[in-house]
């Protein structure tokens, strides 16, 4: 093992020794040194992970959370310096976190803030303008090789939990005594300006932005979702994307 990876190991795992050959200016103790170091830069990435995670913080404590970011760190050093999208696997070491098995529902809370994150940093695109949509529309008999594009910040999570009841509960948009956090939901996340927004949508609806995200075709798209459920708001789904301005291309 290289020096470089000597260091950089020892820098996550407080059981490691300091690492060989280092020095200090002032002749003062070196593995003292390299001891606060090392707890300034654990610190700096438990807090990069509670800056992201902030609701998953609050529904297990800063405690738990701390202690859990810690034990993920050390086996999941940053491979980046920037830490925008540190903690992407985050939610994926949560749902193997023993000590964390009695909230089942606390991955996809962190998938959904992990979501968010993704679509306030995703690219520009100009949304297509509103002429060249309706024309498109216009034409029946295209439906059903039209292909739309949607904009790259747009995400859908679908849980088993009511993952968009608490974090909204925690947003101050309702009591989280209220929430049924065995209650499936499916969430809608984009951005809209600078703002990045959330909302529940019905599984049928998450069911149509997938399938457009795939590259079905429009109509198809809508018959996979009716097929899941004959109830499907297609116009209330499909207004939003209008009005928010998600679609980019035809295609």
């Amino acid at each position: 093992m290289s020096p470089q990876a000597v260091f950089a190991s020892a820098l996550t795992n407080p059981a490691q020794a300091c690492p060989p050959g280092l020095t200090s200016w002032n002749h003062s103790d070196v593995a003292q040194r390299f001891s606060v170091y090392r707890n300034n830069v654990m610190a700096s990435l438990v807090d990069a992970l509670a800056d992201t995670f902030a609701v998953t913080q609050e529904l297990v404590g800063t405690e738990f959370f701390r202690a859990m970011a810690q034990v993920f760190v050390q086996n999941h050093p940053p491979h980046t310096r920037v830490l925008t999208w540190y903690g992407q696997h985050f939610p994926d070491f949560i749902a193997g976190f023993a000590p964390a098995a009695s909230l089942p529902y606390l991955p996809d809370v962190a998938r959904l803030e992990m979501l968010r994150v993704r679509s306030y940093h995703a690219a520009d695109v100009v949304p297509i303008d509103a002429a060249t949509l309706t024309r498109a529309l216009a034409d029946p008999a295209a439906l059903d090789r039209l292909t739309l594009v949607l904009h790259p910040s747009v995400h859908v999570l679908a849980s088993p939990y009511a993952v968009y009841s608490l974090w909204a509960a925690h947003q101050g948009a309702m009591a989280i005594e209220s929430v049924d956090t065995m209650q499936a939901e499916s969430v809608l996340i984009y951005r809209h300006g600078q703002d990045v927004l959330t909302q529940a949508i019905e599984p049928a609806q998450h069911c149509f932005v997938q399938q457009l995200q795939a590259g079905q075709p429009l109509a198809q798209a809508a018959a996979e979702a009716a097929e899941l459920d004959l109830d499907f708001d297609f116009p209330a789904i499909f207004s939003t994307l209008i009005r928010q301005q998600l679609i980019t291309r035809i295609e």
